[in-house]
């Protein structure tokens, strides 16, 4: 070895632990740097205030107890007492108190649009995905169906369901079901037709892949983004649609408590006792909020042509 070359291997710096571990620490740190560009670019503080207030509404449903541990069909003090420190919505006509039955009334009303929108989601995805994947006769029946659910407002075919099944909270989860199926089947059926002759779809079905794999392994997974927008922006429709129709009498009765019966209850006594209607109506309004704020951060985060460009530590800026 010439004292150049032994000049040069002097300069080289072993490598040691820092050198192995230094791959490892970029690794994380470009995971690190997603993670974070996917939360900027929806918002951490707007997401983690999203977030809590989803789970205050959650405990609201799920334990309404732990929120107003009173009996919401029980009459607490004087009837048409105004809100204050020891009621603080008031009292209705029948001496109950507004709070305990605005807490206790969130349950049907919530239970009826959530499990209304799950059952739109499976008919509807499985709708227009059996629509977009096949041709001929059977798409278009599929769609001719659809389109004629589409020209009625969801309202109708909801008030159209109930007057079939009957009234009660099973009722209105079938009415919203059924209701909201166009709206998913639509989205689905378009994303289909789009995807279907995708480079990646084509090779699938080329090395073998049958329709069903297909349709599980490529499609489900790459429609997931705008079923998740559309399922979480939905259930504010539907609390909207499942509440009149307890409005109209269609859901629970009383005493038991619902927003849209204490929103009809509360009617007549506008003028003397406006806090009967208005505190359920807030409810209902509030929800409503939270769920187009919800389908909108949804769509901020999981739409794919906002692209997230990391980086690398050994790429010019």
């Amino acid at each position: 070895m010439t004292s150049i070359d032994r000049q040069d291997a002097e300069t080289v710096p072993a490598a040691g632990p820092a050198m192995v571990a230094a791959p490892a620490a970029r690794t994380r740190r470009r995971r690190g740097s997603s993670l974070g560009a996917v939360f900027a670019r929806g918002g951490l503080v707007q997401g983690a205030v999203l977030a809590a207030l989803v789970l205050f509404l959650l405990v609201v449903v799920v334990f309404p107890a732990w929120i107003t541990p009173g009996d919401p069909t029980a009459s607490v003090g004087g009837a048409l007492l105004g809100p204050s420190p020891t009621h603080l919505f008031g009292t209705d006509s029948l001496g109950r108190d507004v709070l305990t039955r605005t807490v206790w009334g969130a349950n049907p009303i919530l239970f009826a649009s959530v499990t209304g929108i799950l059952i739109s989601t499976v008919i509807g995805v499985s709708l227009g995905l059996l629509g977009g994947m096949t041709n001929g006769f059977v798409s278009g029946l599929v769609m001719r169906i659809l389109d004629v659910m589409l020209a009625l407002p969801a309202l109708l075919i909801a008030l159209m369901v109930v007057a079939i099944v009957g009234t009660g909270v099973t009722s209105i989860v079938i009415a919203v079901g059924v209701a909201y199926i166009p709206a998913f089947a639509r989205v689905v059926y378009s994303s289909v037709k789009r995807l279907r002759t995708a480079d990646y779809i084509a090779a699938a079905r080329l090395f073998g892949s049958s329709r069903p794999r297909t349709v599980a392994r490529h499609l489900l997974p790459n429609l997931a983004t705008e079923i998740a927008v559309v399922a979480s922006s939905a259930v504010g429709w539907a609390v909207l649609t499942a509440t009149t129709l307890s409005f109209l009498g269609f859901g629970v009765s009383l005493p038991a408590p619902d927003w849209g019966v204490d929103l009809s209850a509360g009617g007549q006594f506008l003028e003397t006792a406006w806090w009967i209607s208005t505190f359920p109506g807030l409810a209902i309004t509030a929800t409503i909020l939270l769920s187009n704020y919800l389908g909108d951060y949804v769509s901020s985060i999981l739409d794919p042509r906002h692209t997230i460009r990391v980086r690398q530590p050994w790429l010019p800026a």
